[in-house]
C-alpha cells in the first residue's frame, strides 16, 4: 500500500482554507469587505485544487476529506461569521441561530456529497453547492459597500436570504456545476467569446457583476427546478388520466 499524499493539490485546498480562515479574523475585527474578497480567493483556490487533481491524476480519499473540510471552514464557517458579524447581530437569538443554520445546513451538505460522490452527485448537485452558497453571501457584502456606506441595521432581507440558502444547501433540487461540462472535447467558437465577454464585464465593474452573477446562478436554479417539477406532475397528471381511460 503505497504511503504519503499529493504535495500540490492538498496545498491548494489549504491555500483555501487559509483565505477562510483570514476572512473569520477579518469579519470579527470589522473589515467586511476584505472578509467577503477572502472568500471569493478561497473559492478560487477550491476550483484549482479539484481541477489539478483531476489533470494530474491525484485525486485521492485523503484529497477528498481534506477538501470537506476546507470547504466547511471557508464556504460555511467564514460567511456565517461574516454575516453574522455585518448584518444579522442585531436580530439577536434569531440571527445567531440563522447564522448557526448557514454552518449546520453547509456541513450536512458536504457530508451528503460525499455519501453520494459517484452516484447522483456525479451528474449535478443535490442542493445549491456550498461554494455558490458562500459566493452569494460574500458579493452581497461587497455589492453592497458599493452602493452604500455603513452596516445595514436589521435588514430582513438579508435574514430571510441567509436561511434560504441554507435550507437549499440540504434541499433536493439540482444545480449545475462545471464538474456537468467535458473541457476535453471540442466546443462550439461562440462559447469562447461569451466566456471573453464574461471576463470582460467582470473587470469592468467586479463588485456588481459578480453578484449579479450569483444571484442568476441562484434564480436559474429555482426557476429550472420549478419547471421541472411542473413538467413532472403534468406527465404524472396525463399518466393518471390515461389509465382512468
Amino acid at each position: 500500500m503505497k504511503k504519503g499524499i499529493y504535495i500540490l493539490p492538498n496545498s491548494l485546498t489549504l491555500c483555501g482554507m487559509f483565505f477562510g480562515f483570514y476572512s473569520i479574523l477579518a469579519a470579527l475585527k470589522g473589515n467586511f469587505v476584505h472578509a467577503a474578497w477572502a472568500i471569493a480567493f478561497a473559492m478560487i483556490f477550491d476550483g484549482l485544487d479539484g481541477w489539478v487533481a483531476r489533470l494530474t491524476g491525484s485525486t485521492t480519499r485523503f484529497g477528498i476529506e481534506l477538501d470537506s473540510l476546507s470547504d466547511l471552514v471557508a464556504f460555511g464557517v467564514a460567511p456565517a461569521v461574516l454575516v453574522y458579524e455585518w448584518a444579522l447581530a442585531p436580530f439577536g437569538r434569531i440571527g445567531f441561530t440563522a447564522a448557526f443554520l448557514f454552518v449546520a445546513c453547509g456541513a450536512l451538505r458536504l457530508a451528503r456529497y460525499n455519501v453520494q460522490m459517484g452516484s447522483t452527485e456525479s451528474k449535478a448537485f443535490t442542493g445549491i453547492p456550498i461554494p455558490g452558497a458562500a459566493a452569494i453571501m460574500a458579493t452581497m457584502v461587497i455589492f453592497y459597500y458599493e452602493l452604500w456606506d455603513g452596516v445595514p441595521e436589521k435588514n430582513i432581507l438579508i435574514l430571510l436570504l441567509t436561511i434560504s440558502l441554507a435550507l437549499l444547501m440540504v434541499s433536493t433540487l439540482k444545480f449545475h456545476g462545471l464538474k456537468e461540462i467535458d473541457f476535453s472535447q471540442r466546443k462550439p467558437f461562440w462559447i469562447l467569446v461569451a466566456i471573453v465577454l464574461l471576463f470582460a464585464i467582470i473587470i469592468i465593474h467586479p463588485e456588481v457583476a459578480l453578484f449579479v452573477f450569483a444571484m442568476l446562478y441562484l434564480i436559474e436554479g429555482v426557476i429550472e427546478n420549478m419547471y421541472l417539477y411542473y413538467r413532472k406532475y403534468r406527465l404524472d397528471a396525463l399518466e393518471v388520466k390515461g389509465c382512468e381511460k
